[in-house]
């Protein structure tokens, strides 16, 4: 039985995330399949589904017909704990099979604090934790992503990593399993021997760790001479990968929602303290004509109606003001927005700027990362107290009420005089935002920096726990007052971070020890608790300050020197010494620095710096004009998975609808304009219905019956368009006063007598707890009519007023004395509605 038709599905916290059925998510028939693969992200669906990394390995192996890749995401605790007690297993959303049956799982490690989900989702799927225990008839269990550049504290977890560009490595990975299942081989460990050979695979049980009596690490010991080091795998330009148009496409709101446009992988720049920079260079950016084509299919496949650009560093992209004015040329007249989300301070300008606006303003974030220009230097951010002030003058002045800049402490060589050059630079800003009153007008976020393996700053000690308390404290209270609202992340969280982001194998038995105690969703505030980790790290006879929080010496053997991102350990150290010395390293797109990256034969940054087609004239979006715009009124379903959708999450379901349909749709005025559209009620989640309306305007620009059958096209199963309607002009919006409903109790027995002492009250008072307090709702005025059709289904006539209304279930809870475990049971089903 899948998850979704439990009776207690529908109690679950955003039922959505679990659905399955998108637009666009890949079906295939499994007997066509050689080759099945589990795509996991260790975290709820709505940041997995935001990662675009993600994306790209579904769109490259599904483009395979002989390999089937699916998605599967951490449940959040209440579906674990459901999924437990009912001993079911994890299973991935498109065809609901369970984990354990699939030929890979790969897991996406962003960041070290989803170590503990990783387990979580392994022991849920019935799949061993340790590679050593798992025979030939389990999954191979395959880790990418930033986090694995240090693999080694997930190393007895996983069969293998893929370190680098995915794309090319893991379809390599398949094609040997494909081969390895065609030959009948049962060997796991002849399997892993021929996956070794694989650029960028690193398969941590051919190495072994000798400790010194210290618990630093003597040596990394490989165990075949021809297998000593792992090279990361390198898309050498970004062409030669296919870029996933048809993205799926979410029910539920995403953390970040929009279609996203990989413009460029890679940074220049070569901030110290930036991970990211490092272990991807060299920088690639994507031409500038086929990032205009790929946003405008992409949008038309999707619906989306926000374009983002990712970058490691989006204003560097070499045409950006002229990539940026070209699409919003071609997108404005859609109401597309485009958004930068990752900007330095000195490349946003404000042509950029302009072109932001033409159709809603897009938050802004800027990262000056510290706050004095002493310690900007030594971490290689070269830009002033000077830029950062003209910067925010311009945003201000451009019509924003709003900004955001994002801070580190616990930089190396950092001192109070740095932290308080933070409160003060925060204050000079929020000046800058003009009038008065309380409201915020800048937000900063600080956060503890984190030394990460394979950068410069990998040898400084990190800040311990108590003085990065002591240092958020001291900010927020310098800025208490003030129109600055002051933003932090727990530092117990970094400090875990921390340890796990230089640490080594060590650490596997403190995962596990926390796991079992508890630990999920470590990097989410509400659900990490400290003492869990304390508690596993004294079990486990560690000293985490002692042995990873502490400075290291560049002599000295790193858990992850087996682990080559291709910048020398030489160029790390030779920035060491320059970041002592305050001494600024220039941007490699103006000279090359030989950090060891680009053979300058095969690999090499691919730079476009030439606007070439770009070049055109702006095209402004009409206004809509009365006698060209059509208002309807839609009639239509919500009734299977469907009926799991929330308010918000059908509206967004019917906007993206719209635009795949090629749907004009009108909209309002303003700084933030808003599509005409609005449903006549509500529907409670996990409610179906046959009937449900919606009124919305649009451009007539075609005849109703072609609309209809366009728009049904691009709707998800269980919701379909039955009818449309002209709205005459000036007729004000309908309301709703009457729905009808069926309502079966399963397994539950309703007594008449109930029903006609019911029927018999002239009031019937039900107190109902809403977000103002305790209401009085008299559930006998509510109803109209209600007649017991069998012992357990009945028919209901529900009036709908001004005042508090009670849902169809806590109607019939009330009438007939059930407890809140029978609303479960019951299947509400809306069969009509009456307008006036």
């Amino acid at each position: 039985m899948s998850v979704i038709d439990a009776d207690w599905f529908p109690s679950i916290n955003r039922p959505s995330r679990y659905m399955g059925g998108e637009i666009n998510a890949v079906r295939k028939d499994p007997d066509t399949v050689d080759v099945s693969v589990a795509l996991a992200f260790p975290d709820v669906y709505e940041v997995g589904m935001s990662h675009f990394g993600m994306k790209i390995l579904y769109h490259v192996l599904n483009a395979e017909p002989w390999i089937w890749a699916e998605r599967v995401f951490a449940p959040w605790i209440d579906l674990e704990e459901e999924l437990r007690r009912h001993s079911l297993p994890l299973t991935a959303l498109e065809s609901d099979k369970p984990l354990a049956r699939f030929d890979l799982v790969g897991f996406s490690l962003q960041h070290e604090l989803c170590y503990t989900n990783v387990l979580n989702m392994l022991d849920l799927a019935g799949i061993p934790l340790y590679s050593s225990e798992r025979d030939a008839s389990a999954p191979l269990i395959v880790a990418g992503g930033p986090a694995c550049f240090n693999p080694e504290p997930m190393a007895e977890f996983v069969d293998l990593f893929v370190i680098g560009d995915g794309e090319a490595a893991l379809l390599e990975v398949c094609r040997i399993v494909r081969n390895a299942k065609r030959a009948k081989l049962r060997d796991r460990q002849e399997l892993l021997q021929r996956l070794r050979g694989v650029e960028g695979v690193y398969v941590p049980s051919y190495f072994s760790v000798r400790y010194r009596a210290d618990g630093k690490i003597d040596a990394v010991e490989p165990r075949y001479p021809d297998y000593t080091h792992v090279r990361k795998a390198v898309l050498a330009d970004l062409a030669d990968s296919p870029f996933p148009m048809r993205q799926v496409v979410p029910f539920t709101e995403l953390v970040h929602d929009r279609m996203t446009v990989e413009i460029s992988r890679g940074c220049t720049r070569g901030c110290r303290f930036c991970q990211a920079g490092m272990i991807y260079r060299p920088v690639r950016e994507r031409s500038p004509e086929s990032i205009v084509d790929i946003a405008a299919e992409a949008l038309r496949l999707t619906g989306y109606d926000e374009l983002g650009l990712l970058s490691l560093s989006s204003g560097d992209y070499s045409c950006i003001e002229s990539l940026l004015c070209a699409l919003m040329d071609r997108q404005s007249m859609d109401r597309v927005a485009v958004s930068l989300p990752s900007l330095r301070v000195d490349s946003l300008s404000a042509a950029l700027i302009r072109q932001i606006k033409r159709v809603r303003k897009t938050g802004f974030t800027l990262a000056p990362e510290a706050g004095s220009e002493r310690l900007r230097r030594i971490i290689n951010k070269g830009i002033t107290r000077e830029d950062i002030l003209a910067t925010a003058r311009t945003v201000y002045d451009a019509g924003w009420n709003l900004l955001k800049l994002y801070f580190m402490i616990g930089l190396p060589f950092e001192e109070m005089a740095d932290v308080d050059e933070i409160a003060r630079l925060a204050r000079e800003v929020v000046r800058l935002s003009g009038g008065r009153g309380k409201r915020y007008k800048l937000n900063i976020s600080v956060a503890t920096f984190v030394p990460k393996a394979h950068t410069p700053f990998v040898w400084a000690p990190q800040l311990p726990l108590s003085e990065s308390r002591t240092r958020i404290r001291f900010i927020r209270d310098e800025l208490k007052k003030t129109r600055v609202h002051v933003k932090w992340n727990q530092p117990e969280i970094s400090w875990l971070e921390g340890i796990f982001a230089r640490g080594d194998r060590r650490l596997s038995n403190v995962i596990v020890t926390a796991w079992k105690r508890g630990a999920r969703f470590d990097a989410w505030g509400e659900r990490f608790h400290l003492e869990t980790w304390m508690e596993a790290f004294g079990r486990s006879g560690i000293d985490p300050d002692r042995d990873f929080m502490r400075q290291r010496t560049p002599e000295e053997t790193l858990p992850w020197d087996h682990i080559q991102t291709g910048v020398s350990k030489q160029f790390l150290r030779a920035e060491w010494e320059r970041a002592k010395n305050g001494q600024f390293t220039p941007d490699c797109r103006e000279t090359c620095l030989e950090c060891g990256v680009c053979d300058h034969r095969t690999l090499d940054p691919v730079l476009y710096t030439g606007d070439g087609a770009l070049e055109g004239m702006e095209v402004t979006s009409a206004k809509p004009v009365e006698d060209m715009t059509l208002r309807l009124r839609l009639t239509f379903t919500k009734v299977d998975k469907a009926r799991h959708l929330s308010h918000l999450e059908l509206a967004t379901v019917f906007l993206r609808a719209m635009k795949r349909a090629d749907i004009r749709l009108v909209y309002s005025e303003g700084f933030h304009p808003m599509p005409k559209l609005s449903f006549v009620n509500a529907l409670p989640v996990g409610v179906e219905s046959l009937h449900e309306s919606v009124d919305i305007a649009i451009f007539r620009d075609r005849d109703q019956g072609a609309f209809v059958k366009r728009v049904n096209e691009q709707l998800p199963s269980g919701i379909r368009i039955t009818s449309a309607e002209t709205i005459a002009p000036g007729e004000k919006k309908s309301k709703l006063t009457e729905s009808h409903f069926i309502i079966t109790t399963n397994g539950i027995q309703l007594r008449a007598s109930e029903l006609a002492r019911f029927l018999d009250a002239d009031s019937f008072p039900v107190k109902k707890l809403t977000r103002k307090g305790e209401k009085t709702v008299d559930v006998r005025q509510l109803v109209k009519s209600m007649t017991l059709a069998s012992a357990n289904e009945i028919g209901m006539v529900v009036r709908h007023t001004t005042g508090p209304e009670l849902k169809p279930a806590e109607i019939v809870k009330a009438v007939f004395g059930l407890t809140d475990s029978h609303m479960s049971n019951m299947a509400v089903l809306k069969t009509r509605q009456v307008l006036k």
